[in-house]
């Protein structure tokens, strides 16, 4: 079963200095038929405007992970962490017993385009810890590259929970599949593009929750990115 959360139907405020579309409940946005799927508890597409961001403030028992598409967003925390993010790279930090931290747009110019992701820990109170990485683009050509897994498998970003989160960059017409364990689910969320889920055409910003299925094949209509979730 795939279940189609169009980009059009998430929850959307727009706060002049932040345009934020919201897949799950968040702050002010409350849908009871979409909390969270599986471990996954936010996917937040954030543009940011020029000189502005997050100010300082805490998180706990999170895994969270933030992507960014376009332009640069300065990071500092609490854990001495100052970095800059820039587009393609990733950052993954474990909030664990509690951290604080901000989020800036550097830029005087351009906005900064971005997915913040969190994720369910598999138990609370880890250690915070903190991650950046970028993964080279031939190696997410037209393949399925996992960025973050429980064992930070093939050099990626470790999270604490029983998932997985693939990467991918596809010409058009180019596929990539995925084998669906038994009793395994998955999350697609298509970055940019367009793509075909198994039958199902999905454009830029869409999402859709499985389950029930036994393989995904992703077929690109144009170029496209995509990130897809292996979840418990």
């Amino acid at each position: 079963m795939i279940e189609v959360r169009k980009a059009a139907d998430r929850g959307h405020a727009n706060h002049g200095w932040l345009d934020t579309y919201h897949t799950f409940s968040f702050a002010g946005y409350q849908d009871r038929q979409h909390v969270h799927y599986r471990a996954l508890r936010v996917m937040n597409e954030d543009r940011v405007a020029p000189g502005q961001g997050f100010g300082t403030h805490p998180h706990n028992d999170m895994e969270i992970v933030t992507y960014v598409l376009e332009g640069a967003l300065a990071h500092q925390d609490s854990m001495g962490n100052g970095e800059v993010l820039r587009p393609g790279e990733f950052q993954r930090m474990t909030a664990g017993t509690g951290i604080t931290h901000s989020e800036f747009n550097p830029s005087e110019t351009e906005p900064v385009h971005l997915y913040q992701i969190w994720l369910f820990p598999d138990k609370k109170g880890y250690t915070p810890s903190y991650e950046q990485k970028r993964f080279p683009d031939e190696q997410l050509h037209n393949r399925l590259r996992v960025v973050a897994s429980p064992d930070a498998e093939e050099g990626s970003l470790a999270i604490h929970q029983d998932a997985k989160i693939f990467l991918s960059k596809l010409d058009a017409g180019a596929s990539v599949e995925l084998p669906i364990a038994p009793e395994r689910h998955a999350w697609l969320q298509v970055l940019r593009g367009s793509i075909t889920l198994n039958d199902i055409q999905l454009n830029t910003s869409d999402g859709a929750a499985v389950s029930d299925e036994q393989q995904l094949k992703i077929e690109a209509n144009e170029a496209a990115e995509i990130m897809l979730f292996d979840l418990a």
